[in-house]
């Protein structure tokens, strides 16, 4: 049986043109003489719709979307494969949630018979449980016949719980072993697997084990594409039945794999650097070119500081949106040194990207004099301090967002996670904008990126000095990063361990990090959860991210 894999980037909502994506994929595969074509996960909604499911009416287009697409693939291909497509189907039992998770197996025209997720996921960015009703895996459910075959079909966490390869499992059934004991010949699974460092590996080894242990061969197909701050890396894939990866789509980017299913040879797989930095790379451009493409965006801008931060986001978006559609806007302070403004300027020739200048030293003077009078009568004697660092930032804030609504460009956020964890950031200043970028890389992580981006065999696109200089926010005469914070190299270690491996500060204290510096880690963390609240959308790169994977309350003691 002669299989297809479709790896689709959809756009959540898009359901007609959704459906086209699949319909193109489809005639692809069709052409190479596949017997059976797999969709993603939802593929006709786009994942994930989130509260978009909330409307029945949605649920119901969507239904009928898939019917017509049904149509006219049997229209237009008479003789051609069955497709399992990914789309939510309505309860209309009267009881439990109002949706199922659903594939739809499509042949002759119709909807031949409807097969349920059973497993729905309810942590990090996962909220499956709040639109849909599981199904309850049966002897003989989720397993189709056809062409002499019977093949058990599963929806993305549906293989995540084997009691084999996990040693805490988060159901008690496990809808493979149920298949499989109902007499399944192999594994089909429509996946929308987001993307994580290091998951990638984690997901292979988990697909191997099974088929192996099964004795199965395995067709996992995943989504593709940047939706809100979520990225898919695809890498749709066939397992042999000896757990034998046989071929892989390409990351990252559409595809359409095409694999024998039963006894099927090993294809050249396509190379792929699973290395922290090169990864990051990837999901960086992707997650910013969709998500200014599925917003309406063409454009985009940013503030160039001469920081490595800025330099990278830079980077980014020449690459996921051409350098032409980048601006970069360079606003130095008295507090400038020269070094920051050459250094922007040569990253932007290098980018090839525009520039504009726009000093703000007026601007501070015109503030000064203007809170003159109400400053020395509501806080009398008190001196210069983070107000006027924090005026300085607004300024800068309210320059690119007035030229992101004159323009049409997106503002990029520049700052990382390691600020964003601790509040070393104005909100209104350097947090305004649309889209963070960086937002879950700790700083260690943004240097590491900026060397690959200079490794990848186009010169030193971000100049040696940006990476070398010490990290300032020139807010004030030789102000240093390392004035406010630990060292990055401990601070992102402290942070790595309470913000995304759940540790609370006895637990770091006790693996020897200093006691003092651990608690005003923590304490900080906490008392910039308001900031967070109010923080553009990033793009997800860690285990554990900021986002719609935090869900930490702000009226709260400590935690012990």
């Amino acid at each position: 049986m002669r299989v297809g894999l479709l790896q689709l980037n959809p756009v959540v909502g898009d359901l007609a043109g959704n459906a086209a994506r699949v319909e193109a994929a489809y005639a692809d595969a069709a052409a190479l003489g596949v017997e059976l074509c797999i969709t993603p996960e939802l593929a006709i909604t786009g994942y994930p719709p989130r509260d978009m499911l909330l409307y029945q009416g949605f649920a119901a287009k969507a239904r009928a979307e898939a019917e017509r697409l049904a149509e006219r693939l049997a229209a237009r291909f008479p003789t051609g494969p069955a497709l399992l497509l990914g789309c939510p189907e309505q309860n209309l039992s009267g009881q439990g949630k109002a949706l199922f998770n659903a594939a739809f197996w499509c042949e002759d025209g119709r909807i031949r018979t409807i097969i349920r997720k059973a497993l729905l996921p309810t942590y990090d960015v996962f909220d499956e449980a709040r639109y849909f009703e599981p199904g309850q895996p049966q002897p003989g459910s989720g397993v189709v016949e056809y062409l002499g075959r019977r093949l058990a079909v599963t929806i993305c966490e549906d293989l995540w719980n084997d009691k084999d390869y996990w040693p805490h499992r988060l159901y008690p059934v496990d809808p493979v072993e149920v298949a499989v004991a109902s007499g399944a010949e192999a594994l089909l699974n429509l996946s929308a697997s987001p993307f994580s460092l290091r998951k990638q590996t984690l997901r292979q080894n988990m697909l191997a084990a099974i088929a192996k242990k099964h004795g199965l061969p395995l067709a996992y197909c995943n989504q593709v594409g940047g939706n809100d701050d979520l990225v898919f890396d695809g890498r749709s894939a066939f397992f042999g039945p000896d757990g034998a990866m046989l071929a892989r789509a390409e990351g990252f980017a559409e595809d359409v794999l095409v694999l024998e299913l039963f006894g099927a040879q090993a294809q050249a797989l396509p190379q792929d650097d699973l290395s922290a930095p090169a990864e990051t790379w990837r999901a960086l451009v992707l997650g910013t070119r969709d998500y200014l493409a599925k917003c309406g965006f063409k454009k985009a801008l940013l503030g160039l500081s001469g920081g490595i931060d800025s330099a990278v986001v830079a980077a980014v978006a020449a690459e996921a949106l051409g350098p032409d559609n980048v601006l970069g806007v360079l606003m130095p302070s008295p507090w400038s040194s020269a070094g920051s403004v050459d250094d922007s300027l040569e990253l932007a020739r290098n980018l090839g990207i525009k520039t504009r200048t726009i000093p703000i030293a007026p601007l501070m003077q015109g503030f000064e004099a203007a809170l003159a009078e109400s400053f020395a009568e509501l806080a009398p004697g008190k001196g210069a301090d983070i107000t006027e660092e924090n005026v300085q930032s607004r300024i800068r804030g309210n320059l690119l967002m007035a030229l992101s609504n004159k323009t049409g460009a997106l503002l990029l956020t520049t700052g990382n996670k390691s600020e964003l964890a601790v509040g070393y950031c104005t909100i209104y200043g350097d947090m305004s904008g649309g889209f963070a970028v960086i937002s879950d890389l700790p700083k260690t992580q943004v240097y590491a990126l900026a060397r690959h981006i200079n490794a990848l065999g186009r010169g030193e696109v971000i100049p040696p000095a940006i990476i070398d200089k010490a990290p300032s926010a020139e807010l004030r005469p030789d102000q240093k990063d390392q004035d406010s914070l630990p060292p990055y190299n401990i601070l992102d270690a402290i942070l790595a361990l309470h913000v995304e491996m759940d540790k609370t500060a006895a637990e770091i204290q006790a693996m020897g990090f200093d006691a003092a510096t651990v608690a005003r880690v923590c304490r900080l963390v906490k008392g910039a959860e308001f900031k967070r609240r109010q923080a553009a959308p990033g793009i997800k790169v860690a285990w554990r991210s900021f986002g719609s994977g935090w869900r930490m309350p702000l009226a709260a003691a400590p935690l012990p």
